[in-house]
């Protein structure tokens, strides 16, 4: 069994939040999972997704929080100096001493879609009490082999050219890059990011969706763009191909969370006794 409450909370007391807390009979979990925003959504996710996420971990036995970031959803503005990366990084902070206080955990996975799993990337770059993270549509790069996958294909029919030709010329002119306009990073650099991350013992997940098609088309582009990076035992990558970037049908929901929820008990098992 588990409870939710709902808190504000934050060095100035401005961010909104849920916490799903288990029983107090419950085993210790040796992690708590933080959800944060995607993109401009308020808390509960796009179509509830963080809502059905977090209360299925938390039947697991795993306490979590999802939350507006300063600015979105309920939570207001902190009022201080800044760049928006650290005014998140300050935000994830106060979400980790929260559930920290009320579920006993010190450790944390960190949880994102699309800009979340960018500011997820962020934060664990250097938040000591880090232990994870689960990238939903995260960083990934188009690859010689992504080419080849997406346009070969086309080349074969005539209207499908002309189609081909009529869109290519339509995104150069209006040239957002990847996805939702956000650029990425170069990958040299993700690359490196990630391998301190593994180097300091993190466990990172990427799930990449079917709405991601225009940078990420194949299970083996992972290793196309990560290198040995996909060798290492802490990380793993999933391609939901039918599902779209919101998992808005029923079907492809479960498969999300059912995917989530054992990837979090083979790296982070629950077993008795307190947390870490």
């Amino acid at each position: 069994m588990s409870t939710e409450r709902a808190f504000r909370f934050g060095r100035a007391q401005h961010l909104v939040g849920v916490a799903g807390l288990p029983d107090a009979a419950t085993p210790a979990a040796p992690v708590g999972v933080i959800v944060l925003n995607a993109g401009m959504v308020h808390r509960v996710g796009p179509f509830r997704l963080h809502v059905e996420l977090t209360r299925r971990l938390n039947a697991d036995g795993y306490p979590t929080l999802r939350f507006d970031l300063s600015s979105l959803g309920d939570s207001s503005a902190a009022d201080e100096a800044g760049s928006q990366a650290q005014q998140v990084k300050a935000d994830v902070a106060d979400a980790m001493s929260l559930l920290a206080s009320h579920a006993g955990c010190s450790r944390f996975v960190l949880l994102g879609l699309c800009s979340g799993a960018q500011n997820a990337h962020g934060v664990a770059l250097d938040e000591p009490r880090v232990a994870g993270a689960v990238f939903l549509d995260g960083y990934a790069y188009r690859t010689l082999g992504f080419r080849l996958r997406h346009y070969l294909p086309r080349l074969w029919s005539g209207s499908r050219w002309q189609r081909f030709i009529s869109r290519s010329l339509q995104a150069r002119a209006s040239q957002g890059d990847d996805v939702f306009a956000v650029r990425f990073p170069p990958r040299e650099q993700v690359q490196r990011e990630l391998a301190a991350m593994l180097d300091r013992g993190l466990r990172l997940h990427f799930i990449y969706s079917g709405g991601v098609t225009r940078y990420f088309n194949h299970p083996r582009q992972f290793r196309e763009c990560f290198g040995r990076l996909a060798d290492r035992p802490q990380i793993s990558a999933r391609l939901f191909a039918g599902s779209d970037h919101t998992y808005a049908l029923q079907v492809d929901r479960q498969r999300l969370l059912d995917d989530i929820a054992t990837w979090l008990r083979d790296n982070f098992p629950i077993s008795g006794g307190s947390n870490p």
